[in-house]
């Protein structure tokens, strides 16, 4: 966070060491580290998930997009109006879009992608004056932990090649 910033409200800061518990719980599990947790308008969560893909043999099995699936199966709506997810890595452009047609208010991340990621750093999905919707981004959330448990599983992963 940058000098003279706000300070997190300490939900963000719970809520994202949710959303890392859920990353911890993909990383066991042989996935990418990456967890989302969504709380709709009032604070209350709703959803968690983390990434899935190798397990479901699913490319959009992404945290984000199966606690989007939840939340809207418990909501019994697709608009996720006032909801905020908590996600320890930026959105991909496919989260990103869900995101957006999820009608969330509110995305916060953790670490940035610079390879994929879709909010702020390649690409502005969520902020788009073009787009039907918009929603708050807070970036930053954790972020020197968030990055580390992907800089861990992905340091494991080279060492163990033959």
């Amino acid at each position: 966070m940058a000098a003279g910033a706000p300070a997190l409200a300490l939900t963000d800061l719970e809520m994202m060491r949710a959303a890392l518990a859920e990353a911890d719980a993909a990383a066991a599990k042989g996935e990418v580290p990456v967890g989302c947790v969504i709380v709709d308008a009032h604070g209350r969560e709703i959803a968690r998930a983390h990434n899935a893909r190798e397990a479901l043999a699913d490319p959009t099995a992404h945290a984000e997009t199966l606690a989007l699936r939840e939340a809207a199966a418990r909501s019994l709506t697709w608009r996720l109006e006032g909801a905020t997810a908590y996600v320890t890595l930026e959105p991909c452009p496919m989260c990103a879009g869900a995101l957006v047609n999820a009608r969330v208010a509110r995305v916060v991340y953790g670490c940035a992608d610079p390879k994929a990621g879709a909010i702020t750093t390649m690409f502005g999905i969520g902020t788009d004056s073009r787009l039907n919707h918009r929603f708050e981004v807070t970036a930053g959330v954790l972020a020197e932990e968030c990055a580390e448990r992907l800089s861990t599983f992905f340091r494991t992963l080279r060492d163990r090649r033959p």
